[in-house]
């Protein structure tokens, strides 16, 4: 099977280690980005000197009509997708009294929207009821979701939340469809997202309260991306795993 997978926001952090992870495992990779053009063709570059298959694709993800586009270009290039991993995100910092509509919108947008845009794109493709032959779908979640962020970004866990109710929902959806639909729980993992969160040294402060005393690395993240989108975790859907240190 030719295998492809689709990881949004993938030109750094988590979902730019899972891109050359998944390369590693014999994947054709879309390489989603937003605006770091520079930073996506580097993690193609990486993949490809390496023999791998890769190609970078624009879009945003909480534009539908972008999400669509995205589709069509990666399947012209690559073919289907069998893997889409729903990485996009962002978060900003600040308590209950910061939290305006704008900001919502901002992270409803891409953390909630987006990823529903992308899941009904990758199963229209991916369903055996639409001519496909099945597939993986792994959101990445946060333990944020559980913990609800206080005094920090409790619409970012609130928009975390809604993903995993859309994952547990969608896998019953899809199931009998040849498709599975997990997610991973990132806790405190050292990526950019806190510095354009505003507060680029989160992890170091938030680590001593982690019970392994440290944050994670983004590779840990992909590693449990990949098994769960892997035939090894075939039995597996509506599942999540949490990759937090303890938290």
């Amino acid at each position: 099977m030719n295998k492809v997978m689709i990881i949004t926001g993938a030109s750094r952090g988590i979902g730019a280690a899972t891109a050359v992870a998944a390369a590693n495992q014999g994947y054709r990779v879309c390489v989603n980005y937003h605006s770091d053009r520079i930073s996506a063709e580097k993690v193609v570059h990486q993949i490809t000197e390496s023999g791998g298959s890769a190609i970078a694709i624009q879009a945003d993800i909480s534009d539908e009509s972008a999400v669509v586009g995205l589709f069509k270009q990666s399947c012209e290039a690559m073919g289907p997708p069998t893997v889409l991993v729903n990485n996009a995100g962002i978060l900003e910092t600040g308590s209950i009294s910061s939290i305006n509509s704008a900001r919502l919108q901002r992270v409803f947008a891409l953390n909630v929207f987006g990823a529903f845009y992308c899941a009904r794109e990758a199963v229209k493709l991916m369903s055996t009821d639409c001519g496909g032959v099945g597939g993986s779908i792994v959101n990445v979640s946060s333990v944020a979701a559980k913990m609800g962020s206080p005094d920090e970004y409790i619409d970012y866990a609130a928009s975390k939340g809604a993903v995993d109710t859309m994952t547990i929902g969608l896998a019953k959806e899809v199931a009998g469809q040849g498709i599975r639909v997990n997610a991973v729980r990132p806790g405190v993992i050292h990526t950019d997202i806190h510095a354009s969160g505003g507060e680029p040294d989160r992890v170091n402060r938030v680590s001593k309260s982690v019970p392994m005393k440290r944050g994670g690395e983004p590779e840990e993240i992909a590693a449990a991306i990949l098994w769960l989108a892997s035939d090894e975790a075939a039995y597996c859907t509506g599942s999540f795993i949490d990759v937090s240190g303890g938290r």
